[in-house]
């Protein structure tokens, strides 16, 4: 390796290299990001709360009262595959953050070499040379440009940690919603079980009538057909049960045939009824928001890493060492040598590029201020109709109930005229037909309240926060800008 030529006036080329930096203004010469429009303030309630202020616990789903979701929940936190991603992208942007942040540090090398150089022919001169050298380079960063980039870097990482956050409520959701739809469909197992036991003891009673010769082939054959159209609606809930072990199977991390479900209907099980709070502090709690905001904060920094380069960069480079023909020598005073340098660079044309990326960088936080605005007025129509969705979905049940007692009552009623010749089979048929439908409605009914109280779940957050702990990612402590 050739070294660099030996300085032998150091102070004269100190003094031109302070010369040279002292062209340039040290303070004030970072570049400012541009401002961008306010966002509204937002509304101080929402228009669907009439309950307590109060946020979710972060392990909201056990208000449900299910031991069964609870353990599948602990699971989920640390084998479902979309979380791992998530958390993996965390590792990734953290590592890019640190790669640009290394920019704001001088680079130092440290290298030796050893060379034999022989001139002339056979007999010619066999030179030995051996040096041991240290060298450093710095980018005097006044225009921000490194800063910019390592900010810009950092939020992204910010950003991609809410994602996480994002991830792991969705999966939460998902494990609760698929979970209640296995009761719902087993329910819904029982009671077509009950259905077809009311439709074939009507059917004993009609052949019975028939024998006796106070029905008709007509009748019998009515019946038989609601005996059969009852037990075609049994294998589509068996496959809806069959599909959603799967699919939560899936969710935990699991083979399908690993995961076994213990639950067989909603009893025992409580619907939660969680206060939104504020909506200011919705906003500070939705990743997705907070996600948004730093993605807003990074383009940002972007704008300014790309108007920075617009501006000259001056590099400052020295190098010292050692270099001797002999090895023994090598560490001599009289073989020290040293250089520093100092070096300015300025594009002259490069074809609108660098003002291209300009505009680029600023057309992009044009963009992430709409995706910004869009997510906060999103999060908060997620919660206005999450809160419409609970209460009307509970003031639904309430009447399903209701009407599925009228319905069982009428039946009843209807069976024992049956049987005594009261009535007919069509009026019999009705009854039967209102019944089956009313207890079909309410199980439907019950597993849209509780997915209902899911999503609001979820609309809020989940019960999420900046400190709230993640398996394998540092909680996020502060804002995203």
């Amino acid at each position: 390796m050739t070294p660099a030529p030996a300085v032998t006036r150091r102070g004269t080329n100190l003094l031109m290299l302070g010369g040279l930096l002292g062209a340039f203004p040290l303070a004030g010469c970072t570049l400012k990001p541009d401002e961008l429009p306010s966002t509204a303030a937002g509304p101080n309630q929402f228009r669907e709360a009439s309950g307590p202020v109060a946020w979710p616990d972060p392990n909201w789903w056990r208000s449900f009262g299910s031991q069964e979701l609870d353990r599948m929940m602990t699971r989920m936190a640390t084998e479902n595959l979309d979380v791992a991603a998530a958390t993996a992208r965390v590792r990734q942007a953290d590592a890019s953050a640190r790669i640009a942040g290394s920019a704001l540090l001088p680079l130092v090398t440290a290298g030796a070499d050893a060379s034999r150089n022989e001139t002339g022919s056979r007999r010619g001169t066999v030179t030995t040379r051996y040096s041991a050298d240290l060298a450093a380079s710095y980018e005097l960063d006044f225009w921000g440009l490194n800063r910019s980039t390592a900010e810009s870097a950092r939020l992204t990482a910010q950003a991609t940690r809410y994602g996480v956050g994002t991830a792991l409520i969705t999966a939460q959701a998902s494990v609760a919603n698929t979970y209640f739809a296995i009761l719902e469909a087993r329910q819904a197992l029982k009671i077509q079980e009950q259905n077809l036991s009311a439709a074939r003891r009507v059917l004993a009673v009609i052949r019975q009538q028939v024998a006796a010769g106070t029905a008709t082939g007509l009748d019998l054959a009515q019946q038989e057909t609601v005996v059969a159209q009852q037990e075609a609606a049994v294998p589509p809930l068996r496959q809806s049960v069959s599909q959603n072990t799967a699919a939560l199977a899936v969710l935990l991390g699991m083979a399908p045939v690993e995961l076994e479900v213990a639950g067989e209907d909603f009893r025992g099980l409580d619907v939660p009824s969680p206060g939104p709070g504020l909506p200011s502090e919705l906003l500070a709690r939705r990743p997705d928001v907070l996600s948004a905001e730093a993605q807003l904060a990074a383009a940002s920094a972007n704008v300014v890493a790309a108007r920075a380069a617009l501006f000259p960069s001056v590099v400052l480079s020295a190098q010292g060492g050692f270099q001797s023909l002999l090895v023994g020598t090598l560490l001599r005073p009289e073989a020290q040598f040293y250089s520093i340098a100092a070096s300015l660079a300025q594009t002259v044309f490069d074809g609108g590029a660098l003002r291209g990326r300009v505009e680029l960088a600023r057309g992009e936080q044009e963009e992430l201020l709409a995706i910004y605005r869009q997510a906060i007025l999103s999060a908060l129509s997620d919660v206005e109709s999450a809160l419409a969705a609970l209460r009307e979905t509970t003031a639904q049940e309430r009447l399903l109930q209701e009407a599925e007692r009228l319905a069982a009552r009428a039946y009843s009623i209807a069976e024992g005229q049956l049987q005594g010749g009261v009535i007919n089979l069509i009026t019999l048929l009705s009854a039967q037909q209102t019944l089956f439908t009313a207890r079909r409605n309410l199980s439907r009914g019950r597993l849209e309240r509780f997915q209902a109280a899911v999503g609001l779940f979820r609309a809020l957050g989940g019960g999420w926060g900046p400190g709230v702990p993640v398996s394998g990612v540092t909680p996020v402590t502060g804002r995203g800008r």
